[in-house]
């Protein structure tokens, strides 16, 4: 806003005095950030609950006499906008303010915070806890308040939506032949594609989740309808686009049926093999740009979680370094962290009747597991891990990285297999110029992983020892992952079956002996674990009781 508006608004707001989506504060040098969370809920639930475009919380107006006083709160207007940062990483889901604008009043200095109202069905909670207002002051979330909020979910569903006008004809026929094999492989351990194939249309869209009462929804049109189709979605715009930027520019748009059009908007993506050159050997290795599962996990979960009420299309950008894939709606449960770390299961979704068929098409889990694995496949291929960014509250940004941030972040994880994912995570964060925890920092200088003094440091680099002869650089060398996959596939082809004790006593003798015995076990799990994603092997026995096999 003008000077002029935010006078003008400042006035208004005086006026009304306080309200549940109104608090006036004189705000001091030191007022705690804490405090200021709690309000950021407790303003935003209630103007979730009153309809209201946005709660204020006001700096440099006294409370009891309405007058202007001015506020002494992070002069530096940096220091001021990073408050931002600090209610997202805290608030749950993870949202911040919208504006944070200061006006210099002719009585002192006025900051007027905006909070945007709570997504529908989702109460905000400041560190685990949900606030609300009681007349003018500051309360827990009473229950009731809770439901109230939570129930509109229940109604709100937007993919639910019966589509009365829409017939089977509306349904594009290679995407249901696609659903159906991909209904197949979900249930193969109690289907067969032919009994799959032979259900009517109206019966597979029935398992397949699709449709309520026989009718269509608005989830079967968005993933199954013939381009056309997408009328019946007005007013979203059903479409998916890339865009490349850079030197060339070009770009695309993609409507239903979602099921085919992902994978087409993954074709589009420039993904070339690029080169590394693991420490402390000649011998490069060689990795695509980008893990095609990764780039469709990405996109499903922008299928799958996007807010369509707001009538945004999805959005995947492409640079010569990296994708960026934007849809609206906010991250609704935990941080995207936890799902890394913990293999977090999410307890609600926007739209869990989309959910559910896209779940029931083989296009994603309901536990969780995708993030994670996104952020695994980029640790096994050496690049920097996938970022989200939240500081929209109102949409999801994920970059997918195909290019080295830091060559001693790179060169670390092809010579140290052994990293806890927690520690990559934090280094990661290093090599980006994030902020880590003083308990990640004493870690990694534990571990000799990074240098330097916060908030400057850097991840270290990877001293490799001289070798003095031809037998010694064999010995120590670290082969890379092509190598040893042909030798286990090699072995599998030869034999059958194997189990886990029978691969370690072929391989850990043929592994680096820069690496020790832990290390060379932890290094064959990930080989193990890769191939499996790779689809090249498949584990036959138990999970406590592993019996490889060759994927045929």
């Amino acid at each position: 806003m003008t000077p002029d508006e935010l006078s003008v608004l400042l006035e208004r707001l005086i006026d009304d005095w306080e309200s549940e989506v109104v608090e006036f504060k004189e705000g001091g040098a030191g007022y705690s950030s804490d405090k200021i969370g709690r309000y950021f809920s407790a303003l935003s639930n209630e103007a979730n609950l009153r309809g209201a475009d946005a709660g204020w919380l006001i700096f440099g107006v006294r409370d009891k006499t309405r007058a202007v006083v001015g506020s002494a709160f992070r002069p530096e207007s940096e220091h001021l906008q990073s408050l931002k940062q600090q209610i997202a990483d805290s608030a749950d889901p993870q949202m911040t303010f919208r504006n944070i604008q200061v006006l210099d009043h002719p009585d002192g200095r006025v900051i007027l915070f905006e909070v945007p109202p709570a997504p529908r069905g989702i109460p905000i909670a400041w560190n685990g806890h949900y606030y609300a207002r009681n007349g003018e002051s500051l309360a827990s979330l009473s229950l009731d308040k809770l439901d109230a909020i939570r129930a509109q979910s229940r109604s709100t569903d937007w993919s639910a939506g019966i589509l009365p006008d829409a017939a089977l004809d509306d349904l594009d026929p290679d995407a249901l032949r696609a659903a159906r094999a991909a209904f197949a492989a979900r249930h193969a351990r109690r289907l067969t594609p032919d009994q799959v194939v032979g259900w009517s249309v109206a019966d597979f869209l029935l398992r397949a989740k699709l449709t309520v009462d026989g009718q269509l929804t608005r989830a079967a049109i968005l993933l199954l309808g013939r381009p056309e189709a997408a009328r019946y979605l007005s007013p979203l715009l059903a479409e998916i686009t890339w865009s490349l930027r850079g030197e060339e520019q070009a770009y695309e748009h993609f409507g239903p049926p979602f099921l085919l059009a992902t994978t087409r908007v993954y074709e589009r993506i420039r993904n070339v093999q690029v080169r590394m050159l693991p420490p402390g050997t000649l011998i490069q290795t060689e990795i695509a740009k980008y893990d095609r599962d990764s780039v469709l996990e990405g996109i499903h979960n922008c299928v799958a979680h996007s807010d369509y009420a707001s009538g945004a299309r999805i959005v995947l950008t492409e640079y010569v370094n990296r994708i960026v894939l934007e849809n609206d709606g906010s991250f609704i449960d935990g941080q995207p962290d936890d799902y890394v770390l913990d293999a977090r299961t999410p307890r609600r979704y926007r739209n869990p009747f989309l959910v559910a068929a896209m779940t029931e098409l083989n296009m994603i889990d309901r536990l969780g597991y995708g993030i994670r694995r996104m952020a695994q496949s980029q640790r096994d291929r050496y690049l920097p891990l996938p970022q989200y960014d939240l500081a929209d509250p109102g949409a999801v940004r994920l970059t997918i990285y195909g290019a080295v941030i830091d060559k001693n972040y790179s060169e670390l994880l092809m010579a140290r297999s052994d990293l806890a994912l927690v520690d990559v995570l934090a280094l990661d964060r290093v090599q980006k110029g994030l902020p880590i925890s003083e308990d990640a920092v004493r870690r990694l200088r534990r571990g000799k992983l990074v240098e330097g003094r916060r908030p400057h440091l850097h991840v270290s680099a990877v001293v490799a020892e001289a070798t003095h002869t031809k037998a010694d650089y064999i010995r120590t060398r670290a082969l890379d992952d092509e190598h040893y996959t042909k030798l286990v596939v090699d072995y599998l082809a030869k034999f059958g079956q194997a189990t886990r004790r029978e691969l370690d006593d072929f391989l850990l003798d043929k592994l680096s002996d820069a690496l020790d015995a832990k290390q060379k076990r932890v290094k064959i799990s990930n080989l193990l674990a890769k191939m499996k994603r790779s689809g090249l092997i498949e584990n036959a026995g138990s999970r406590t009781k592993p019996s490889w096999r060759r994927v045929e």
